[in-house]
């Protein structure tokens, strides 16, 4: 009943900027918080950067000033701005939003993208 489609990935040289986007669409009534969580190889998926519907955001240390996320509400979609990557970024990032459908406008249910390939390298 959502569906969260992302863009934006790919192979970038260390220093490099990429952006990801991710729209939401679907049966949707609301949606609270959107968001980028990433999974290396071996590793447990973590929190990049976090925004709420009021526009609070909340980034990973590793990530402060270097990355940027940014949301338009009026179309679902959250923007996440790479800069000065580093091959430590490397990973699959997955696009989250905690959404409300029309069918039960009062309940907040976690959806999750298919996920996209950041590659940082040389």
């Amino acid at each position: 009943q959502v569906q969260l489609v992302e863009s934006g990935g790919g192979l970038v040289q260390p220093g490099g900027s990429l952006r990801l986007s991710c729209a939401a669409s679907g049966n949707i009534f609301s949606i609270n918080a959107m968001g980028w969580y990433r999974q290396a190889p071996g590793k447990q998926r973590e929190l990049v950067a976090h925004i709420t519907s009021g526009g609070n955001t909340n980034y990973a240390d590793s990530v402060k000033g270097r990355f940027t996320l940014l949301r338009d509400g009026a179309k679902n979609t959250v923007y996440l701005q790479m800069n000065s990557l580093k091959p430590e970024d490397t990973a699959v990032y997955y696009c989250n939003a905690d959404v409300s459908l029309k069918s039960s406008p009062y309940y907040y249910d976690p959806y999750w993208g298919q996920g996209t390939q950041v590659t940082v390298s040389s």
